[in-house]
């Protein structure tokens, strides 16, 4: 009986807020299996730092990152530049509150596959004719930034310029794609393709690195602005310094990112301006 006592006299002083289950997901850059690894880890540190449950949900495409924020099956994500942009304006007062420090300078890399003869170039590099894959189409790193500099540098529309057009979905699956000769070039993540070749992944032998884009702002984690009201004054503020202060080389490395810094919605203009003048958000 005592003990029975004791059980619910801790239920009962428990803070309302671990009622609550924090979800959070990610846009899906990389193979899935690899996804769930990384962020697994990051919801026990979250969940242990903030003494709330948080769980990771996966999800299949970038446009289902936004969609299960707009649906409030998440409340925390891990964007790329365009698709926080998209989610901040499908739920109001949403904001962003962090980055990586490599994010304030993010660049794309635009590979070949090395059968092509073409090589690295300071200038924009000579692929009209040629066989491109884009990563996913609301990719920031895979997409827009390496689409908004095609047109900036030749004129031309992606379709007009190129032999063929893809989308291959993420950038593990865009190495993939030009090491295979599927397609002879292709735009990417830089951090992808740099971790594939410190891993020594067979692919980042059969491509090599023909353009780098000038940089830009990218990955950011968003928060929906109701979690103050779900758990607790403060809540949204209490995530961003768990953001900032996780140091655990491991955890960083998995991102792959040196360490967190805090972030706002300003810094990410000039991916909402690129994104309206492509007519990819109103």
């Amino acid at each position: 009986m005592r003990q029975i006592t004791t059980v619910l006299l801790a239920m009962m002083l428990a803070p309302a807020a671990t009622a609550e289950t924090l979800y959070f997901s990610a846009i899906p850059d990389d193979d899935e299996s690899r996804l769930v690894e990384r962020f697994s880890a990051v919801a026990d540190y979250l969940s242990d730092t903030l003494e709330v449950d948080v769980q990771y949900v996966p999800v299949k495409s970038y446009a289902a990152a936004v969609t299960a924020f707009a649906n409030d099956q998440i409340q925390l994500g891990w964007f790329g530049g365009l698709s926080g942009v998209q989610a901040r304006i499908v739920v109001p007062n949403s904001r962003a509150i962090a980055q990586g420090d490599e994010d304030e300078t993010f660049v794309s890399y635009f590979i070949a596959n090395t059968d092509t003869g073409l090589t690295q170039t300071d200038d924009f590099p000579d692929i009209a004719g040629r066989s491109f894959t884009f990563g996913a189409e609301t990719s920031t790193s895979g997409r827009l930034m390496p689409e908004y500099w095609i047109r900036e540098e030749t004129g031309q529309a992606p379709a007009d310029l190129f032999d063929s057009v893809g989308y291959s979905g993420d950038h593990g699956q865009t190495l993939r794609l030009v090491a295979s000769g599927a397609y002879e070039v292709g735009a990417l993540n830089y951090s992808v393709y740099d971790t594939a070749v410190a891993e020594g992944a067979p692919e980042a032998a059969q491509t090599t690195i023909i353009w780098e884009t000038p940089p830009y702002p990218d990955y950011n984690w968003t928060i929906r602005g109701d979690v103050d009201a779900r758990f607790g004054d403060g809540f949204a503020d209490r995530v961003q310094g768990a953001l900032i202060g996780m140091d655990d080389p491991e955890l960083l490395a998995s991102f792959p990112r040196t360490r967190f810094i805090a972030a706002d919605d300003a810094l990410y203009q000039p991916i909402a301006d690129t994104a309206r003048a492509l007519d990819l958000i109103d």
